[in-house]
């Protein structure tokens, strides 16, 4: 795995580390499965902040491109890997289960929070279709 930094691109530091590592996965440099240099490796090898690494990692993480493991670090994902799904799931479990304990505490009934939810589905399936 190899980066080099431009400081004559346009492209922002931690941009340019997301877009040549997304190239190198993409053309099967980096295999699926392939655990990648940690951020604070990666950051010294390359010369840059942890910050810029970090950020590098979480677009791709976004992207569904890799995914980062406590314990294991960041794994390349297939395109059909059901590792990412889980992951996405598990982040709207939480984000629901918040929600329910919030409702909850403050007393507000089931069917006003089904109408919050139902709502807000509304509106982002309205905003992805522009």
């Amino acid at each position: 795995m190899k980066i080099i930094i431009s400081n004559q691109s346009e492209l922002p530091i931690y941009a340019q580390i997301k877009e040549q590592l997304k190239e190198q996965i993409l053309n099967g440099q980096i295999p699926e499965g392939s655990t990648l240099p940690s951020i604070r490796q990666l950051a010294k090898e390359v010369g840059v902040s942890v910050i810029t690494t970090t950020r590098a990692y979480s677009d791709l993480e976004a992207e569904g491109f890799i995914a980062t493991m406590q314990g294991r670090g960041s794994v390349v994902l297939s395109k059909d890997n059901n590792l990412l799904k889980e992951q996405y799931l598990l982040r709207i479990e939480e984000g629901l289960t918040t929600a329910i304990e919030t409702a909850r505490v403050m007393g507000l009934p089931e069917e006003e929070l089904r109408e919050i939810f139902h709502n807000l589905l509304e509106a982002s399936a309205d905003t992805a279709r522009g």
